[in-house]
């Protein structure tokens, strides 16, 4: 098994999930932050084609992943016969035997997840300036692109599932990588089975993640190292069943509903920067007034003096100070 991370600490996985799926290396770890995964490096002979797509951008809980496969040109009359489709058109049981096969030829065939957890989905859009879910997006392509290239792999084409204008999009990743043919279209895991082998890998590896989601808040807590017992006490604050995650599910309206602790918001779980979450804060949480003290009085010393120029204080004009913001 290959593993590439950005952040080595992040190398985690389910309580529950599937322990032979590759791209989770510990199954006992919570998830805390990003991380890629590669699966071995295949040695047919190139040019290979590569397929991108992505499981768990609209959800309100859990992980984003975006997933690549990728094979020899030479190789897709026998890509066609292996069953691979849209993941959400598929079993659970049947993405689960498409990973198998995904696995199953590694001198033909390799995948990449780029897994995004909610920490960082949300500590990017919260910034200032922001970095919205689409060029969150983009980065996750771009850079499983290029460490598949940097493997020493030989891509001519590429295949990418619609993300927002798909010209604008062909262009832009035409432009990072001026050597490969981009072609960026709505439901291309349904029109390049490549694809659909990027969304089996995408799909399998996420719902693994929320399927056996360890919650951090406890691991450190009495029972740490013991993933049943952290768990059960995990149960007891938030409801076990998460539904679907996405907003209009029921299911996840219940659990966002019931999970809620007034004082300190939701767990990890749950991608603080959606509007979802937002409004349930707003609407059941205890409202918090930051107040800084210290610029509050800091501002007060500056403007009580008398009888000075512009009502500064004496300290303030000794040390010429026109503004507060100086110091």
């Amino acid at each position: 098994m290959s593993v590439k991370t950005s952040e080595p600490e992040a190398i985690a996985g389910p309580s529950t999930g599937n322990p032979g799926i590759p791209s989770i290396a510990d199954p006992s770890s919570p998830l805390t932050a990003s991380y890629t995964y590669h699966s071995p490096i295949p040695t047919a002979p190139g040019p290979y084609i590569l397929g991108v797509d992505e499981a768990g951008r609209g959800p309100v809980l859990g992980p984003l992943v975006y997933g690549v496969a990728y094979c020899p040109a030479a190789y897709q009359d026998d890509l066609e016969q292996l069953g691979f489709a849209d993941s959400k058109t598929l079993t659970a049981s049947t993405r689960s035997t498409l990973l198998e096969t995904l696995c199953s030829d590694p001198k033909n065939l390799a995948w990449s997840v780029r897994v995004l957890s909610p920490q960082a989905i949300s500590s990017g859009m919260l910034k200032r300036p922001p970095i919205n879910l689409n060029r969150q997006s983009e980065q996750a392509t771009i850079l499983l692109i290029r460490e598949v290239l940097e493997q020493g792999i030989q891509l001519s084409e590429v295949y990418v599932d619609a993300l927002g204008p798909t010209k604008t999009y062909e262009a832009y990743l035409s432009s990072q990588f001026p050597d490969i043919n981009f072609t960026v279209t709505a439901k291309a895991d349904s029109k390049f089975k490549i694809v659909g082998a990027a969304s089996v890998a995408a799909k399998v590896t996420r719902d693994a993640w929320v399927e056996g989601w360890i919650f951090e808040e406890h691991s450190s807590s009495e029972g740490a190292g013991d993933p049943q017992a952290m768990t059960v006490k995990a149960k007891a604050l938030w409801k076990e069943e998460l539904g679907s995650g996405y907003p209009s599910d029921p299911k996840t309206q219940a659990w966002i509903k019931d999970s809620l602790e007034p004082t300190f918001g939701f767990p990890s779980l749950a991608r603080f920067s959606w509007t979802t979450i937002k409004l349930a804060m707003e609407k059941h949480g205890y409202a918090v007034q930051w107040i800084d003290d210290g610029q509050a009085s800091l501002v007060k010393a500056f403007e009580s003096g008398v009888g000075l120029d512009k009502g500064r204080s004496a300290v303030a004009k000794d040390l010429c100070l026109k503004s507060v913001s100086t110091l």
